[in-house]
């Protein structure tokens, strides 16, 4: 181990078992990322990725198996302590609010208020200026902070979900399927933020199905298949080709 702590991955999860009932959604995975990596996590609808995330995120209670954070034994038991943790989720749907602004999206639950008294209002013109800039700071560049989110194409509420994520401290960035039904352009913006998260020393878990997209963007490869682990590998490891038959069971760990 470094004496900078770089080879401590931001995560580990160890040995994870999650029944609902009598089924056995996974099996015994381990999984890990490390600051400034892009890990994709791979697998077949039902496979057990989207199961992991929410043990990870605090969703879902593991039946058993251990989940370290930044090398110390962490227990997740809601989605608001893994935020505090540093731990931002990007979902498909983004989570953002359509009838509002990006500046308030940007703040959505962190909100700048200003107080006198015992009387407090919300900061728009402050939360504007703030937004503005600090996306900019980081490469993305809006048409004005109070336009409406339900105008913005995919590719921008990407943008703007990830730039958030940067801005406010997270430690590792969640992104689920975060190419879904984008353009080509949009891609590969959508690609190069994941990119500049990873360089700015995010830890980064890319959740798809979309093997030529993650092998693009990822250090790593975790694919799951039926609940257990099929295997870590890395990009000198296997081709689009070996990714897309672990995952379909063509072609064996």
């Amino acid at each position: 181990m470094s004496d900078n702590g770089k080879d401590i991955p931001v995560v580990r999860m160890e040995n994870i078992v999650k029944r609902f009932g009598t089924i056995t959604a996974l099996n015994g995975v381990d999984f890990s990322v490390h600051r400034g990596q892009v890990a994709g996590l791979l697998g077949d609808n039902g496979a057990g990725k989207s199961t992991l995330i929410k043990v990870l995120t605090g969703v879902h209670t593991p039946t058993s198996g251990q989940i370290y954070f930044e090398g110390e034994l962490v227990d997740i038991p809601s989605p608001q302590v893994a935020r505090a943790m540093g731990i931002e989720t990007c979902y498909q749907d983004l989570a953002l609010v359509n009838q509002m602004s990006i500046a308030r999206n940007f703040y959505l639950g962190r909100e700048l208020v200003r107080r006198i008294g015992p009387v407090r209002w919300l900061n728009v013109r402050g939360m504007s200026q703030k937004a503005r800039d600090a996306l900019r700071d980081i490469g993305i560049h809006i048409r004005s902070p109070n336009e409406k989110v339900g105008k913005l194409s995919g590719g921008e509420r990407q943008s703007i979900a990830i730039g958030r994520a940067r801005y406010f401290g997270a430690k590792l960035l969640i992104l689920d399927e975060p190419t879904s039904a984008l353009s080509v352009g949009e891609t590969r913006k959508v690609l190069a933020y994941t990119q500049a998260a990873k360089e700015r020393g995010l830890g980064v878990i890319f959740i798809t199905h979309n093997v030529s997209h993650v092998y693009q963007a990822a250090d790593t490869f975790t694919i799951i298949r039926h609940g257990e682990l099929v295997g870590t590998y890395t990009k000198d490891e296997v081709t689009e080709m070996d990714i897309a038959d672990l995952i379909t069971g063509e072609r064996e760990r």
